[in-house]
């Protein structure tokens, strides 16, 4: 049955009571309001299509991120930047709103806002953990909610980087050997060794920061990785360079190569790094990129590329292989 108060406010208050069914409350400012949701209850509960809206109504995005963060993120390989992402979401005004509420209008206000702030790559990962939030909200934890992200146009992809190390041209320090220079003041003494190691291996951040000494042969020249990103081991062949690298490292009772180090707290050395060094637009990442492209141009074919790199997809090593024209260019004379 139905039920109506008024409320002192001048709005009225609807409940809708059925057996079998949780008790369905809601306030709206007029009677016909009112009375047009208690209809639309009631039909939903006549043919068996009812479901209750009221966690919806009452769990706000942010209330939904922190649960978010600690049964699904937290299980990821890539654990840490995702929660630094979902950490900043739940900053965001749009986190105190209740999910119930949440439109594709408010993803596309969202969307335009970030668009001023970071780049398109930014927005579309922020994106996507919302609109898995949704999805998980909805098949895994049973609250009646649509994915209003799916309604709006994600920010296009955007080009693949082929930022590379330059050479001095006028007689000035290269941007490695500057990059090197400002590592090593660093106040972190892994930064330098950690650089070396990634233009060497090809290897991910994740991969360095996470290798242990166990998985180490110096006598073979091998790093073996058991878990990977693409959720494969490999083993990865490693360079003089390398292997002096790793000599030069004091043995971490704890077995890690790189103790204390985060793939975090790297990223943010590596950042004031190449600013001290005067290094404009070059990403931690961008070292695989270079790392990758120095392989091919010691004559690895694309097979063996892969094998140490451990790319799966061969049209995505494709984009990581940026050869300069200058090098291709001797090739022809």
């Amino acid at each position: 049955m139905a039920s109506f108060r008024k409320r002192g406010s001048g709005g009225w208050q609807a409940q809708v009571r059925r057996k079998g069914y949780p008790s369905q409350s809601k306030s709206f400012p007029t009677r016909v309001a009112a009375d047009q949701w208690v209809r639309s209850i009631e039909y939903e509960m006549d043919q068996g299509l009812f479901v209750s809206r009221n966690e919806a109504e009452t769990t706000t995005v942010g209330e939904l991120l922190d649960r978010y963060l600690v049964e699904y993120t937290a299980d990821k390989k890539g654990a840490g930047p995702e929660a630094c992402r979902i950490r900043a979401l739940i900053r965001h005004p749009l986190a105190k709103r209740f999910i119930a509420t949440i439109r594709g209008l408010d993803m596309a206000r969202y969307r335009d806002e970030r668009l001023q702030q970071v780049s398109a790559s930014s927005v579309r990962r922020e994106l996507t953990i919302l609109s898995q939030l949704f999805e998980v909200s909805r098949k895994e934890w049973g609250i009646f909610v649509h994915n209003p992200v799916r309604e709006i146009k994600l920010p296009k992809k955007g080009k693949a980087r082929d930022r590379r190390l330059q050479d001095a041209e006028d007689g000035s320090d290269s941007e490695e050997s500057r990059l090197f220079a400002a590592c090593r003041r660093c106040r972190n003494p892994y930064l330098l060794p950690i650089v070396q190691f990634a233009l060497e291996t090809a290897m991910r951040q994740s991969e360095i920061v996470r290798l242990q000494w166990q998985h180490v042969n110096i006598k073979r020249r091998t790093a073996f990785l058991p878990d990977t990103k693409n959720g494969e081991s490999r083993t990865v062949p490693l360079s003089g360079v390398a292997v002096d690298v790793l000599k030069a490292l004091p043995r971490s009772i704890h077995g890690e190569v790189f103790p204390g180090v985060t793939t975090e707290s790297i990223k943010k050395a590596f950042i004031r790094a190449t600013r001290r060094a005067k290094i404009e637009d070059f990403h931690f990442h961008d070292l695989r990129h270079e790392a990758t492209t120095r392989l091919f141009e010691h004559g690895l074919n694309i097979i063996e590329v892969s094998s140490i790199t451990g790319h799966r997809d061969l049209q995505m090593l494709r984009r990581y292989t940026h050869l300069r024209a200058e090098d291709l260019a001797k090739k022809l004379m």
